[in-house]
């Protein structure tokens, strides 16, 4: 697996994984939220646009660092 796709699917899984932190914090705190299927729906969708957008910002983010 090049690194760049490997990098991208690692970030999408910390967005996922932080979605359902967040999403379990506010439950004990508040109010029982939405169900766990949902849940875990709304973490495969975060984690798809996480990782979507970290593969395609990876090179412009890298060029702009350079500057």
């Amino acid at each position: 697996m090049r690194p760049r796709a490997k990098a991208g699917l690692l970030w999408g899984a910390v967005g996922a994984l932080a979605f359902l932190v967040l999403a379990q914090g506010y439950e004990l705190l508040f109010a029982p939220g939405i169900s766990l299927l949902v849940k875990l729906a709304i973490a495969a969708v975060v984690w798809f646009v996480a990782g979507a957008a970290s593969y395609l910002f990876e090179g412009w983010l890298a060029r702009s660092e350079r500057s």
